[in-house]
């Protein structure tokens, strides 16, 4: 188990106490494995943070690294998302997180992940 990098689908499960994503963590949190949220991701779902306490919880975990959109990851999703024809920044950020990282991505949506990285594994919630 490498680690896990969160979509917002993923995130969305996690929030709505899916217990595949429960499960998926307690995995992580037992082999003592880093999960990455992309700040795309975490935009996407974020809405009230007072009531999205495992949202929360997950952000402040020691294992969990925050990932900014920064220049270069800008100019990796932009040619990323030339190369696939597609136009979800968020899920290009996913992807370019993931494979930096060397994790399978944790989704609610494996087709549009797949149409961008069909080589990456996924954990399907």
């Amino acid at each position: 188990m490498n680690g896990f990098t969160f979509d917002a689908g993923g995130l969305i499960s996690l929030d709505r106490n899916d217990r595949r994503v429960l499960l998926v963590l307690a995995g992580a949190a037992e082999h003592s494995v880093r999960v990455t949220v992309p700040a795309t991701a975490l935009a996407q779902v974020l809405r009230n943070p007072a009531r999205q306490a495992r949202l929360m919880r997950l952000m402040r975990d020691a294992r969990t690294d925050l990932v900014p959109l920064d220049g270069p990851d800008a100019t990796s999703v932009g040619l990323l998302l030339a190369r696939t024809g597609t136009a979800d920044i968020v899920d290009a950020h996913v992807v370019i997180c993931a494979r930096r990282a060397g994790h399978s991505v944790i989704t609610s949506d494996p087709v549009d992940i797949r149409r961008l990285a069909p080589e990456l594994p996924l954990v399907r919630v």
